[in-house]
């Protein structure tokens, strides 16, 4: 049982899909500004869906996962589970996410669902295969979850609050992204994937990330001016985080094989970026 929970676990790579769930809060919060049951079955229908979308992938990736030093002792090319099985689960994981997102949301929120797994899985996967920019469009399998939760709670779909929300997860995906990248060039490169070192240096592409992080910095300063923060105290450490990301990030101008600068620079935008949903879903909740 400890086994089958661990490849379980694996093939919903729990980590990125909770950071999804996550989102997903911030919108339903953001637009509510209270939480309930129906929340509550969002967030986990969205989880389950997205866990699916994790599985599919799995699948879809098996042969190149198979070549890659970081993915070979994945589920199925490590031969714990048949690329069968993972399938079946995906399928069954998929179709209970999208009748708890019903439950709990409406069509509207079960669309907006299906749409990013079809991005992810149809048009991200595929694409990444055939050139280094797929990131760019596949961001916006980051930026689709808080609409998700935002139509749930019968947000209005063209409001300037979620529009924005979506735009900063949107811009962060992509240096995100790139300092993966930064470490695990080889990898991509051994598996035949295209990467933008083919075309930068990495002291050029570590410029560019860098400038990224500032885009995705100075993206979360246009929160509060659509009115998603209502006090001056979270509106203060958001400028307070943005600074201190801005000057951590410095070290990426000095990139060096180590990597050491591309890790902490890694930590820090992912840890920026939760810190400002948090506070501002505390704002939206408590003050």
């Amino acid at each position: 049982m400890k086994e089958k929970i661990k490849i379980l676990s694996e093939l919903s790579k729990i980590r990125i899909t909770f950071f999804v769930m996550v989102t997903t809060g911030f919108g339903y919060i953001a637009a509510a500004e209270m939480f309930d049951l129906n929340f509550l079955l969002v967030l986990l229908g969205v989880l389950l869906l997205a866990c699916g979308s994790a599985s599919l992938n799995h699948y879809q990736e098996r042969f190149t996962d198979a070549l890659m030093e970081r993915t070979r002792n994945r589920p199925i090319p490590s031969g714990r589970i048949t690329s069968k099985s993972v399938l079946e689960i995906s399928v069954l994981l998929i179709l209970a996410g999208i009748v708890l997102l019903f439950i709990g949301g409406n069509i509207l929120s079960v669309l907006f669902g299906i749409l990013n797994l079809i991005w992810y899985n149809g048009i991200y996967t595929p694409l990444k295969r055939k050139t280094s920019l797929a990131i760019i469009p596949g961001s916006l399998v980051g930026a689709i979850p808080p609409v998700i939760g935002w139509v749930a709670a019968d947000g209005n779909l063209f409001s300037l609050q979620i529009l924005m929300i979506s735009f900063f997860l949107f811009i962060w995906q992509i240096p995100h992204f790139w300092l993966l990248l930064l470490v695990l060039d080889g990898d991509y490169k051994k598996a035949g994937m295209p990467t933008l070192t083919g075309i930068f240096s990495k002291n050029q592409l570590a410029r560019i990330t860098f400038i990224w992080i500032i885009a995705t910095a100075i993206s979360s300063m246009f929160l509060p001016l659509v009115e998603l923060v209502e006090t001056e105290i979270v509106k203060y450490l958001i400028v307070f985080s943005v600074i201190l990301l801005s000057i951590n990030s410095i070290k990426l101008l000095k990139y060096s094989e180590e990597n050491n600068s591309i890790r902490y620079a890694f930590r820090n935008i992912n840890f920026f970026v939760l810190f400002v949903i948090s506070i501002i879903s505390f704002d939206k909740l408590i003050l």
